[in-house]
């Protein structure tokens, strides 16, 4: 229907639609779209309802918030108070959050519009939003392929015109995959400048919320209000958080690094790589200073991120016992089996797997062998990345090595190469610094690929003026 944030308003401010018509519209598409399976849950009742409140607002002469009207899907491991929320897993089912997330108390006090819970994998754990308890999630560009993962139902969401905007969880490219497989552009924060209260745990030394959006300003907009210090997040920054969506024009010349063994990699796709290092010789044609820096750590990368992340969700999924709330087992005489019957059945393979892998590698004899040493990989990793930051505005390079890929093609069978799907993205979380996927190229296979782009830590206003920059410089280019 509409867009982007804007556009939709300015639609609502001239009366040529309300916000009901708006939630009708979405509803319909949803309806349309059913095949996708992008939602778990569609929050029609709650959606209209909130659409005549706002209509009603309206009418009052009231003042509106920054987000008056726009209708967003959450990923099904973010909280809203009232409904339920899985993670898309088995073990959870039937449970209602008894608060919302900080995230969604911000979305509603600007005046969105939430339409409902997307698809993902099972704990946000996946690259392909195949391993979802509830069905796989299928692109709404070509449904025979994913549409990565693991925030792939918030990525269909936008795709297939379900919602405006929709937020994802990224721990090691859950936004910024799925945005490239998708077409969309996918934000990963800086880890600590959006809370964490209320999204449901994977990783929490890497796991950030973050937006999906059609355009650069939308993921601005949408930034600008989730961001910020919370009292429930230890870990959020107290930082002054700036409008970015204020702040999109950029002006003057950019240092640019791209990573040699990057591109140099066997994995990735010819094509990609030509049309990437196309768009590195626009840029330097454009009087930026471009230039190829070592990074002798690629091969780390994947390793390293397992290995934290596994140990991590080992202990975050130890809560989950079928007892309380959830998924429960009657099998067993003693809490030991009903726990065992419980984690077996609640749990998919894929989860089972990094559970299993995340105990062994904190298990005595194996925590220096694996843990240890992994944190140390991170350390360096983390002063290599500063170190080019200090001589580079931004680290450009593909968002992914291939473009989409077929339904089942990297599953349970074959996870190694799954993994690697993730081999670009996931040193943004490693090290805690921003990262944006922006939908800049299409492959001859007929689906969109993206360019990702890292910055310093918090420097979310120059990442999102320079994208913007970037999506209207290759416009041009392509327009000649």
């Amino acid at each position: 229907m509409y867009q982007s944030i804007e556009e939709t308003q300015k639609a609502l401010a001239s009366g040529i639609v309300n916000c009901i018509e708006l939630v009708e519209y979405y509803l319909n598409r949803i309806e349309q779209n059913k095949a996708l399976n992008i939602y778990l849950e569609v929050f029609q009742k709650d959606a209209l309802q909130r659409a005549k409140q706002l209509d009603e607002k309206r009418q009052r002469g009231e003042a509106l918030g920054k987000l008056y009207g726009v209708v967003v899907a959450i990923k099904d491991v973010i909280c809203y108070k009232g409904h339920e929320v899985t993670a898309a897993s088995k073990i959870l089912k039937g449970f209602v959050s008894v608060y919302s997330s900080t995230v969604v108390e911000r979305l509603l006090e600007e005046d969105a519009i939430i339409i409902g819970r997307a698809n993902c994998d099972e704990f946000a754990m996946g690259s392909t939003s195949e391993n979802s308890a509830f069905g796989t999630v299928k692109n709404a560009d070509d449904p025979t392929k994913v549409p990565g993962g693991s925030s792939g139902g918030s990525a269909v969401a936008v795709q297939a015109d379900t919602c405006l905007v929709a937020l994802g969880s990224d721990t090691g490219g859950s936004v910024r995959q799925p945005a490239s497989f998708c077409n969309l552009v996918g934000v990963k924060p800086t880890y600590g400048l959006v809370s964490r209260h209320g999204l449901i745990a994977y990783a929490s030394s890497f796991d950030q919320i973050g937006p999906l959006t059609r355009n650069v300003a939308d993921a601005a907009k949408i930034l600008e209000i989730i961001a910020g210090k919370d009292d429930f997040d230890a870990t959020c920054t107290s930082k002054p958080i700036p409008e970015y969506s204020k702040y999109l024009k950029h002006e003057g010349k950019m240092r640019i690094a791209y990573l040699k063994e990057v591109m140099e990699s066997k994995g990735l796709n010819e094509e990609i790589k030509e049309q990437v290092e196309h768009c590195i010789q626009q840029l330097s044609e454009a009087g930026h200073e471009v230039e190829a820096v070592d990074f002798p750590f690629l091969q780390q990368v994947v390793p390293t991120y397992y290995i934290l992340t596994t140990a991590e969700a080992s202990s975050n999924l130890a809560r989950y016992d079928g007892i309380r709330y959830g998924y429960q087992e009657e099998q067993g005489t003693s809490v030991e089996e009903r726990y065992r019957h419980a984690r077996s059945g609640g749990f998919g393979k894929e989860v089972q797997r990094r559970i299993m892998i995340g105990t062994f590698v904190l298990s005595s004899g194996y925590y220096d062998a694996y843990y240890s040493k992994a944190q140390k990989v991170r350390r360096l990793l983390f002063e290599h990345i500063n170190e080019i930051f200090q001589n580079y505005d931004f680290i450009v390079m593909p968002t992914t090595p291939t473009t989409a890929f077929k339904l089942g093609e990297k599953g349970y069978q074959d996870p190694v190469s799954m993994y690697l799907a993730d081999i670009f993205t996931v040193q943004a979380n490693l090290v805690g610094v921003p990262a944006i996927s922006l939908p800049l190229f299409q492959h001859s296979d007929g689906m969109g690929f993206g360019l990702q782009l890292m910055a310093k830590r918090f420097n979310e206003k120059e990442l999102l003026a320079f994208s913007n920059y970037l999506v209207q410089m290759l416009e041009q280019y392509q327009a000649n």
